[in-house]
């Protein structure tokens, strides 16, 4: 062999040899051994993976560690703060026995940064299956670590990890959001464990409190979802060294994590072991009374009620314009106090709070009146038939209502005798009042029952009356009328293969008339929630309407219980089943939906203004949106329809009827509607049409808002064009994109005098030189369907593919 080959050759062994350790042990790395852009540490039952990653749209490679089988679900960050900016990065494990990350020029960009560490070959890194990173010494014992990523959180906690407080040196453990989906550094919230009083977790920003969870009672914190045991178990750890807090899942068959996403909401992940999908088990705050502080000082929050927030019993607002309440009397120790209990809530915060583990409840009570700045107490359950004294002193925050499958206590609120109703006092009347008010419930009852039957018959008198005129074929409105056998004959006697779809109304099928004609018959079903007012409705309705946007109506046939409506056909069908497909969305370019927005704005404008009767439609949704030849865009299905007066700004009514996720928020709670809630609804269309997703059930992995709550937060953070469906990145002209994105918000505003007319939405669509003001939040702004289903818990989204009209019946 030559002298040359000869020592090619023993380079090669060398440097095979070298990484001898690392290729025997894919999750050890050794002193020597190193990482380099392209390779990874696996653990070693293939859970965790460590390697380099560029997030989102970022070029930047940083150093993490995320789930084998998630590559995007990234639990830890080691260069957070220093990005490098090429694919040269390297870790290994120096000669002094520390973890360090070097980039093309061999500077250290991130390093364990351990004194005193071992020396060399004694020093190992292992990525172990919990996660966790570590730096050991192999003569020291299995789990005494020099260093562990545990120590250091990013924005995700894992089982077994600890966010608190090392009581000796002062140290903080506690989570850090991203800055954004692109950015791994740092971001403006945290997650920590405040432990002023009993500990409680907290998310903040900066130094505002955003939300809390109740305080730690042994079990589980307050407020929060009471999980079973079944799924995994909470700890808080105190003791002279440190106070933590902490979770195991139980059993070895789901992956957790607790994670706080870069727009504050901490969502609990659960996945099945070997899984790429993950569901949501929680996300917090899940509505806006778990926002810190939402209803001022003294109040209660409950979005259970119309008045979201209410002054507790005893306090009056401080002013017309603060949403704090003060006391309607002052305490005074010497005239006499009680308590109010308030029954399962959230408890105030422990910012002005004193503890005492060894009361008991009626201790406790004596002793906050002993002392005359005492403003309420509880006694919380904290493990052991044990019991905590807790008292508050100055003002109550953060109250709210807590639903059964949340842990909620009982808070006694301290008041003056004149605002307390004694219960010796009132049993008399108490009686006397459930009496009288029975009494009367059961009158109006009654009296109810009888205007109600009597307006029955009357209104199935008027129907007959108004059928019999169409079947002689007299009714002003002069629709043409079908015999059943002619439309049995056109649809092949209502042959399975010419359905074409089926809603709240019935089904609907195709059709081919003796002169060729193609038609769609929309046939009233015996079970269907719409009935013969609705079909009659929508007869005198579209029969008076003609525009190119709204759907035809040829006639009609009436004959024994067949009721049916026969309509122009349309080739393809209604909108939603294309935009909300996977593969067919893409038959609707940029131009397509541009000018399908611009035809349903007309033919609402339409109807509420250039049309001889001023029609509010109350069901506006892209499934009622059929698309004739060319995709010209025509509304449908008038039932629910009503005729206004020209000068009637708002009407109410008693039946609130529409499709949720289309109807405007003072429609769907009050029962008040106005072409300014068609209009919201057809902001919720505008943006379903850009984005390719429907409002009702949309899901996000880093929020639970809805689709209006996604495209205002992408709106206020100048990312708006992220809402766009992603097949129309070719075809799109972006400053069309996000004038629509920006009208659609306009029409969404929680509002109707925020909303503007469909005259002014039309300018806005078309003129590029229209000033538009800045949307406000939108209606419906948070989502509160769950997310996934997994195996170990089972939670249901309830969608359909062909949404259904609702009705729904409310006394006023």
């Amino acid at each position: 062999m030559e002298r040359g080959s000869f020592f090619t050759l023993i380079c090669f062994l060398l440097l095979v040899f070298s990484h001898l350790e690392f290729s025997q042990e894919a999750h050890v790395l050794a002193v020597g051994g190193l990482v380099s852009d392209g390779q990874t540490l696996v653990s070693a039952l293939q859970t965790f993976e460590l390697g380099f990653f560029s997030p989102g749209k970022s070029r930047n490679r940083y150093l993490g560690i995320w789930y084998k089988n998630s590559p995007e679900a990234v639990v830890w960050v080691a260069n957070r703060n220093n990005p490098i900016a090429d694919r040269n990065g390297i870790l290994t494990v120096s000669d002094s026995g520390n973890l360090v990350l070097l980039n093309r020029t061999k500077s250290v960009v991130w390093s364990s940064n351990v004194s005193g560490t071992a020396k060399p070959p004694v020093a190992v890194a292992r990525l172990l299956d919990t996660g966790n990173l570590v730096l050991k010494d192999n003569k020291s014992k299995p789990e005494s670590y020099l260093w562990e990523s545990f120590d250091s959180p990013s924005d995700t906690l894992l089982a077994g990890m600890k966010i608190g407080w090392n009581l000796k040196t002062g140290e903080e453990r506690y989570l850090t959001s991203w800055r954004s989906v692109d950015d791994p550094s740092p971001g403006n919230f945290t997650y920590r464990l405040d432990i002023t009083g009993l500990p409680q977790l907290v998310i903040g920003r900066g130094l505002k409190k955003m939300y809390r969870t109740g305080p730690w009672n042994g079990i589980g914190f307050g407020a929060v979802p009471a999980v079973p045991d079944l799924v995994f178990k909470p700890t808080v750890i105190s003791n002279e060294n440190e106070i933590y807090y902490t979770f195991k899942t139980v059993g070895d068959t789901i992956n957790m994590r607790l994670r706080l996403n870069q727009s504050g909401y901490l969502q609990r992940l659960l996945s099945d072991r070997g899984s790429d999908r993950w569901g949501v088990l929680y996300s917090v705050p899940f509505d806006q009374c778990g926002s810190y502080g939402f209803c001022g000082a003294n109040s209660v929050c409950s979005t259970r009620r119309p008045d979201t927030c209410k002054c507790i019993q005893g306090f009056i607002p401080e002013s017309q314009w603060s949403t704090n309440c003060v006391r309607e009397s002052s305490l005074d120790c010497q005239k006499g106090e009680g308590f109010l209990r308030l029954v399962g809530v959230k408890v105030p915060d422990l910012s002005k709070l004193y503890s005492n583990e060894n009361l008991n409840p009626e201790q406790c009570a004596a002793e906050c009146l002993k002392n005359c700045s005492c403003t309420a107490y509880a006694n919380l359950s904290v493990s052991d038939g044990h019991t905590s004294c807790l008292m508050w002193f100055g003002d109550l925050v953060d109250i709210s209502e807590v639903s059964e499958v949340y842990r909620g206590e009982d808070v006694f609120i301290r008041l003056p005798s004149s605002s307390l109703v004694l219960p010796g006092d009132s049993s008399t009347r108490n009686r006397l009042t459930v009496i009288i008010l029975v009494s009367i419930i059961s009158g109006l009852i009654i009296l109810g029952l009888v205007v109600f039957i009597i307006w029955r018959k009357s209104r199935k008198r008027d129907q007959s009356l108004y059928l019999t005129r169409l079947e002689g074929g007299k009714d002003e409105s002069e629709v043409p009328l079908f015999d059943l056998s002619s439309i049995e004959i056109a649809t092949d006697n209502f042959s399975f293969r010419n359905l074409i779809g089926k809603g709240g109304f019935g089904p609907v099928y195709k059709g081919n008339l003796p002169t060729g004609q193609e038609i769609a018959v929309k046939r009233l079903s015996k079970d269907s929630g719409q009935g013969v007012e609705q079909f009659t409705n929508e007869v005198v309705l579209i029969a008076k309407l003609q525009h190119r946007n709204l759907v035809g109506l040829l006639g009609c046939c009436i004959q024994g219980e067949e009721r049916m409506l026969i309509y122009e056909y349309m080739p393809n069908k209604s909108l939603d089943c294309l935009i909300f497909d996977h593969k067919r969305r893409a038959q609707l370019s940029w131009k397509n939906r541009f000018d399908i927005v611009l035809g349903i704005a007309r033919g609402l404008l339409y109807l509420h203004q250039d049309s001889k009767l001023q029609i509010i439609h109350r069901d506006l949704k892209v499934s009622n949106i059929l698309l004739g030849s060319n995709y010209i865009p025509k509304i449908s299905d008038f039932g629910l329809a009503r005729i206004i007066g020209g000068n009637d700004e708002e009407t109410t009514t008693s039946r609130v009827v529409g499709t949720y996720g289309y109807m405007a928020p003072e429609y769907a709670v009050d029962g008040t509607f106005s072409v300014k809630s068609d209009v919201f609804s057809f902001g919720v269309v505008l943006l379903e049409i850009v984005s390719g997703k429907r409002n009702r059930g949309y899901n996000h992995p880093d929020h639970r808002n809805n689709l209006l709550g996604h495209a205002w937060l992408l709106w206020n953070e100048d990312r708006a064009l992220e809402l766009m469906d992603t097949v129309l990145e070719e075809s799109c002209v972006k400053s069309e994109v996000l004038r629509f994105i920006h009208v659609g918000l306009l029409c969404v505003q929680e509002s109707p005098e925020d909303r503007p007319p469909m005259s002014s939405v039309l300018v806005k669509l078309t003129n590029e030189e229209a000033t538009l003001p800045p949307p406000k939040q939108p209606g419906f702004f948070i989502q509160r369907e769950p997310g996934d289903s997994f195996s170990a818990i089972r939670t249901t989204t309830m969608l359909t593919e062909n949404e259904v009209t609702i009705s729904v019946l409310e006394a006023r």
